[in-house]
Order: structure tokens, then sequence, then C-alpha cells
């Protein structure tokens, strides 16, 4: 079957089966820039937004968010056009193999988008459910620091 969805602000059809998931509805019409880790919820590598809030695309039926606001990281920033979250990601050598790196950048923007001047509390909070096997996440704490700085500069979410 085919259903509308509203993807990074623009009318989508997509189409799925009436138990698909979110990321697997995402996957198969090609936003592959939602990661399949663990379909379990506990890695965070499908992270999207859903009305602004960051969910775990893989722990949803796609058909319950139809008519939200579904964005992915495509949604923050692009190619050519990368958000000041992006360039943070960069810029502290956040990176590394980049398969978590949409996740992390979705919790970064939501955390930002409610606080531009986080604790290292909040900033652990908001990144917890976000796995890397790469770090040893100082990088990206790093990252989430000078994001958040850069908010505080002026930053466009």
């Amino acid at each position: 079957m085919y259903k509308n969805f509203k993807i990074n602000g623009k009318k989508i059809e997509l189409r799925l089966e009436n138990d698909s998931t979110l990321l697997k509805a995402l996957r198969d019409n090609g936003f592959t820039e939602v990661k399949n880790g663990c379909e379990e919820g506990q890695c965070g590598a499908c992270m999207v937004l859903i009305d602004g809030r960051p969910v775990n695309s893989c722990q949803i039926f796609a058909i319950s968010v139809q008519g939200k606001e579904i964005t992915t990281v495509k949604g923050i920033g692009r190619v050519g056009f990368p958000s000041f979250i992006q360039e943070a990601y960069v810029d502290a050598g956040a990176v590394q193999c980049g398969f978590c790196t949409p996740g992390f950048i979705i919790s970064t923007y939501a955390l930002l988008k409610k606080n531009p001047n986080p604790s290292e509390e909040e900033i652990l909070e908001a990144l917890d459910g976000n796995l890397c096997r790469c770090t040893g996440y100082e990088k990206i704490l790093d990252a989430v620091r000078l994001a958040a700085k850069r908010a505080r500069e002026g930053g466009r979410l």
C-alpha cells in the first residue's frame, strides 16, 4: 500500500506494508541516512525526529506516524549545506566510521533545540541510547559542546 507522509518538510508517498516499522519504510523508500543497527531500540542508529522529538524508528509502526512531521538527518542539513551541528561533529573529529553519526546528530539537535546551553549531565542524558563502537565518546561529547557553543553564538536550528 502507499501512504502519504511529511518527511524533511516535504509531502512524500511511501510504499509500505501494514506491519512496516518506520525504519523499514524509510529505508525501503530511499532514506538510507536512517541506519539499521540493532532493530531493538538499543543503539540509536535509526533515530529520527517525530514532531521534534527523537525516536528510534525501529520501534514504531510507520502507519502510526502518518500525519506527523518526520525529520531525518538530511532534514537538519545536507551535502553542501550542513548545519552547524554537523560541522561541529566534523570539526571535533567525531565522525569516524559515520554509522552512528546521524543518530547522534538527531539527539544533539533535539537537545539544543530545547536548551542551547546544556550542562554535562544534560548532554549525557540526551545522548543516552546512542551507541558508537569506534570511539570512547570523548570526541562526540566535544562535538556536542562545540555545537552548543555555536548555538549560543547564533546558529540556526
